[in-house]
């Protein structure tokens, strides 16, 4: 997900929730809708994502909800809680945002509000940000990722034009956490079980036999993982930076505000470790 500067606060839209779906025992589907979208449309990118602004506890904003004023009139701690979720589809005909959520239990703020919502509920967010599409002019594409990146990468698939040499791989908890995209590329499904988050992955992706050409990949999910796999993709095959869209979601042991402020360093610095290992 690219990460837009820190500025003037960006107009939030406002959704009604249509539908609700349990996709998987641990990915939950939440359909957005209504005339608060009729200035919301996306681009050609297939990792759009948007930020969900959740209330602060105890704090009723005025209304029409503005977060510049809330920014300006209010105490940081009491601004909205902001969530980052990747657009897996937007109906522009029907009005209709569809945003997946990964559910661990009761744990975080996004996934039990997943689960507990109901139609007809307000939502508001700001976005959509995004900046990976797949080439059309690259010999062949790599995609790998965890559940974060799942909506993401079905997106891509989607995508992709019928033939296309791919190479998809997606880490999940089980067989009952695998999800049909519709698509013609196959997908393999890792299955983590009791291991480390990322461990399958990273060795799916070091043990396939890379084809010629040039690939442009598409590599997200937790970032120790990514981190490992960044080290493969630009060190080992010296893949361009250009060629990649490559990033950490989330971060073991951070939530989402913890693991964003240390975001931008954390990606400078392994960046730095790598570049300068590529050019040894």
């Amino acid at each position: 997900m690219a990460e837009r500067p820190a500025g003037r606060a960006r107009k939030a839209h406002s959704a009604q929730v249509v539908r609700t779906e349990r996709l998987t025992p641990h990915m939950q589907r939440v359909v957005l809708g209504g005339e608060g979208l009729a200035e919301f449309a996306t681009g050609s990118c297939t990792d759009h994502y948007v930020k969900l602004l959740f209330p602060a506890d105890g704090v009723t904003y005025p209304e029409p909800f503005d977060m510049q004023r809330i920014r300006e009139e209010y105490p940081r701690e009491q601004w909205p809680v902001t969530r980052t979720y990747t657009v897996r589809a937007w109906d522009p005909e029907r009005r209709e945002l569809t945003l997946d959520f990964v559910i661990h239990g009761d744990e975080g703020l996004a996934g039990p509000w997943a689960l507990r919502v109901q139609p007809g509920e307000t939502v508001r967010f700001v976005g959509p940000g995004g900046a990976y599409a797949p080439d059309a002019g690259a010999d062949w594409h790599l995609l790998a990722g965890d559940e974060s990146a799942l909506p993401a990468i079905a997106a891509a698939l989607e995508a992709l034009p019928e033939g296309a040499e791919t190479y998809a791989f997606v880490e999940v908890g089980g067989p009952e956490d695998e999800l049909k995209i519709d698509s013609d590329v196959h997908v393999v499904w890792l299955h983590r079980g009791d291991r480390p988050v990322g461990e399958a992955l990273v060795e799916a992706v070091r043990a396939l036999e890379f084809p010629e050409g040039r690939v442009h990949a598409f590599v997200h999910g937790e970032a120790g993982c990514v981190k490992q796999l960044r080290r493969l993709l630009r060190v080992e095959y010296r893949i361009p930076r250009e060629d990649l869209s490559i990033s950490g979601y989330w971060r073991l042991g951070h939530n989402e505000d913890g693991w964003q402020a240390s975001k931008r360093e954390w990606n400078a610095r392994i960046e730095a470790e790598q570049e300068g290992a590529s050019a040894a």
